[in-house]
């Protein structure tokens, strides 16, 4: 889907920070939004990694993607959120991490089914290949598990929405775009009652480039 003419994705400024703080209230309404001192440290340690989808008649951003740059070999494949993302202020950024780990990604209510979440994602990539990355490893929520969850099992689950016989909101708009998924883990995002806090690991690998030593996601 293009994105249409009104929206552009450009890099975050300090100047969007309150509008940000405030998409975020609106979209996750049972969690603590980022704060103006959390949205700083993001973009000092890694201001390339973090990105806008800004509505051009009011200049205000209405969606963005946070990334930072890791050693998926320091981690497990289990981690949660919360330790992958330094409890969510980035300071664990490793500028010479080969993987590219997508934090959040977001779009307002209001801006939604307007390819924005895909255009943010494809300037990820474009991060990826730019930086000359091996890919991108990221969490998919699973909001359609809760409602099944005590008949199907949670592997059970993203398989079919892998194979395409079961649809989830998140994880089959994320297999759209190209994602692959790694496997399904629990305890990825704390009260996330939709998805029974499960959710799946998913990637995009850079083809361009080779995989480093330590390539294994374990």
């Amino acid at each position: 889907m293009p994105l249409p003419g009104d929206y552009r994705i450009r890099l975050m400024q300090a100047t969007d920070f309150a509008a940000i703080t405030e998409i975020c209230r609106v979209v996750y309404p049972h969690d603590t939004p980022y704060t103006a001192d959390e949205l700083s440290e993001h973009r000092a340690v890694y201001p390339q990694g973090q990105f806008v989808a800004e509505h051009m008649p009011t200049g205000r951003p209405v969606g963005v993607h946070f990334t930072l740059r890791i050693r998926m070999a320091d981690y497990h494949v289990d981690d949660a959120w919360d330790v992958l993302t330094g409890r969510g202020t980035f300071g664990n950024h490793d500028p010479s991490g080969p993987t590219l780990y997508g934090a959040d990604v977001f779009v307002h209510p209001e801006h939604q089914h307007h390819g924005l979440a895909h255009a943010l994602t494809d300037a990820t990539r474009g991060l990826v290949v730019d930086e000359n990355l091996w890919r991108m490893v990221g969490g998919s929520r699973l909001p359609g598990y809760g409602a099944v969850a005590e008949a199907v099992a949670a592997d059970e689950y993203v398989r079919e929405v892998v194979s395409r016989t079961r649809v989830d909101p998140v994880l089959s708009a994320h297999l759209k775009d190209g994602w692959q998924v790694v496997k399904a883990i629990h305890g990825y995002l704390q009260h996330d009652v939709e998805s029974a806090n499960w959710a799946a690991v998913i990637q995009w690998v850079n083809p361009a480039c080779p995989p480093p030593p330590e390539f294994m996601l374990r």
